[in-house]
C-alpha cells in the first residue's frame, strides 16, 4: 500500500487540532465492508493495552503476526488468532515478514516503544504506538522525522484525541470564547495503588521460563530479573517507564495542548517527595512555563501526581476527581473531570456554547482509514503526537532535578547552560537495540 503523502501534508495535520478530522462514520462502515482491501497487522505486545489494541486492529481485517516476550501471553493470544505467525523478538518478525505486513501496532512497555516503532517505519510500515510514543525528547523527534521521510501513517494511542467533547472544548478555548487562558492544572492519582514509586530495587529472582527477560529489557541497561518489572509495575522505574507523567500526562494534558498549542515550554520546575534516580518519586508537582508566541498567551501549566491535587478553591461546588484538568480563563473556568479530557463543564453552571466540529470516526479507525488512503490521523507523530509526547516527558527532566529550574531551548533540543540532562534527553541503548 503506497501513499503520496508529503511533508507539508503531515505538518498540516497538526494545524487541524481544534477542528477534527474529515472522515465520517458512514465512510468507516463502507470501508469495513471492503474485504478486498485488507490491512495486514503485526502486533508487538499482546497483553494489557496490547490486547485491546489487537481487538481494534482485528476489526480492520487481518492479524498476520503476533510478538510478545512472554510465552504464556503469546500462546494465549495464538488461540484467538491461530493463522498469525508468532515471534518473541519484533526485530526478527519485521525482518522475516516485512513483505506480508502493512502496519505494526506497538503496545510494549515505554522503553521499547521507540525502537519498535522506528524499526517498523524503516521497513516502510505504518505504525500505531501506545502513549507516550517515546520516553525522551530525542526519540520523539526521531520518530517524527522517520514518519516524514518514510511517508507512513502514524498514530499515538491517545483515545481522547478522537473525543467529540474534547474537540468541542478545545475549539471553544482556541477561539478565546472565555478570553485568554490564565493558568492550567492537570493531575492524576497515579502512582499510589497503581504501581510503586520512590522505592528500592526488588531482590533478584530466577527468570520465569516463559519470559525472555533479555528481550524484555531491549535497549535498557542489563539488570537481573525481579518481581515488579514484568508485566506491569515497570512504569515506576526510570530505565523502563516514564512515571505518572508518561502514563497519564498525554491524556490529561491533551485538551490544553490541543486548545493552546502547548509546544516548547521555556522552563520546567518540579518539587517531589525525593527519589534515588532509579525509581520515580512517590509524588511530584511540575510547573511548565510557556511564553508568548503569536496569538498564544503566556501561561503556566501545573501538573500533580501521586495524590497531590490543585486547590479545591479553583472549582467551588465541584468534586475534585482522581484525574482531571482545570483551565482558568479570563472570563470563566473550565473543568474536565476525567483523564481523557472529556465531560468539560463551566464552573458555576453556565451552559457550554455550541461549536461545530468534524466528528472522528473513532480513534483506531482514523489510523486504519488513513492506511486505506483517507485523511491523516489527528494524532499523527509529526503534526501532533510527537510534540505532545515531547512536552509531557520534558517534565521528567525537572522531576529528576528535584527543585532546580530547567531552562529549555526548544530549537536545539537541550537544557540551557548545562549538560546535566543530556542522558535523559537521549539515552544510550544496548548494542543491537539502537534507533
Amino acid at each position: 500500500m503506497s501513499h503520496d503523502t508529503t511533508r507539508r501534508d503531515l505538518l498540516k495535520a497538526g494545524a487541524a487540532a481544534g477542528l477534527g478530522l474529515m472522515a465520517a462514520p458512514s465512510i468507516l462502515a463502507q470501508e469495513r465492508k471492503n474485504s478486498s482491501d485488507k490491512i495486514r497487522f503485526a502486533i508487538v505486545g499482546c497483553g494489557g493495552r496490547g490486547g485491546a489494541n489487537l481487538a481494534s486492529a482485528a476489526q480492520f481485517r487481518e492479524i498476520v503476526a503476533l510478538c510478545d516476550v512472554d510465552m504464556n501471553v503469546r500462546t494465549k493470544t495464538m488461540l484467538d488468532y491461530p493463522r498469525a505467525a508468532s515471534f518473541s523478538d519484533f526485530r526478527a518478525m519485521i525482518d522475516s515478514m516485512h513483505k506480508h505486513i502493512d502496519a505494526v501496532v506497538v503496545s510494549t512497555p515505554d522503553h521499547t516503544h521507540s525502537v519498535a516503532a522506528a524499526t517498523a517505519m524503516r521497513a516502510g510500515k505504518h505504525v500505531y504506538c501506545e502513549k507516550p510514543m517515546s520516553r525522551t525528547v530525542w526519540e520523539a523527534r526521531k520518530l517524527s522525522g522517520l514518519a516524514r521521510t518514510q511517508r507512513v501513517m502514524t498514530q499515538m494511542g491517545n483515545q481522547g484525541t478522537a473525543s467529540s467533547e474534547l474537540r468541542k472544548a478545545a475549539a471553544l478555548l482556541k477561539a478565546k470564547s472565555w478570553g485568554d487562558v490564565k493558568e492550567i492544572h492537570c493531575w492524576t492519582d497515579r502512582s499510589g495503588g497503581w504501581w510503586p514509586q520512590g522505592v528500592e530495587r526488588p531482590p533478584s529472582k530466577v527468570t520465569p521460563k516463559h519470559v525472555d527477560f533479555d528481550l524484555w529489557l531491549g535497549p535498557a541497561p542489563s539488570r537481573p530479573y525481579a518481581d515488579g518489572y514484568h508485566p506491569f509495575a515497570w512504569r515506576g522505574w526510570w530505565d523502563f517507564g516514564s512515571g505518572s507523567l508518561g502514563d497519564i500526562g498525554c491524556h490529561c494534558m491533551n485538551l490544553p495542548f490541543m486548545a493552546f498549542d502547548l509546544r516548547d515550554p521555556i522552563s520546567i520546575l518540579a518539587e517531589t517527595s525525593g527519589h534515588n534516580k532509579d525509581s520515580f518519586p512517590s509524588w511530584s508537582i511540575v510547573h511548565y512555563e510557556f511564553g508568548q508566541r503569536g496569538n498564544r498567551a503566556p501561561v503556566m501549566l501545573h501538573w500533580y501526581d501521586g495524590g497531590k491535587k490543585p486547590s479545591q478553591d479553583l472549582i467551588p461546588g465541584q468534586e475534585m476527581t482522581p484525574n482531571g484538568c482545570i483551565i482558568v480563563c479570563e472570563k470563566a473556568t473550565l473543568f474536565s473531570p476525567g483523564e481523557y479530557g472529556g465531560g468539560g463543564r463551566l464552573v458555576g453552571g453556565a451552559p457550554m456554547p455550541d461549536v461545530e466540529i468534524v466528528e472522528s470516526p473513532g480513534h483506531f479507525a482514523e489510523f486504519a482509514l488513513a492506511i486505506r488512503g483517507g485523511k491523516i490521523p489527528l494524532g499523527n507523530f509529526p503534526g501532533y503526537a510527537g510534540p505532545l509526547a515531547e512536552m509531557v516527558v520534558l517534565g521528567n527532566l525537572a522531576v529528576w532535578a528535584n527543585g532546580e529550574k530547567v531552562m529549555w531551548d526548544a530549537r536545539k533540543g537541550e537544557a540551557k547552560g548545562t549538560t546535566a540532562y543530556d542522558a535523559l534527553l537521549k539515552q544510550n541503548s544496548r548494542i543491537g537495540w539502537e534507533i
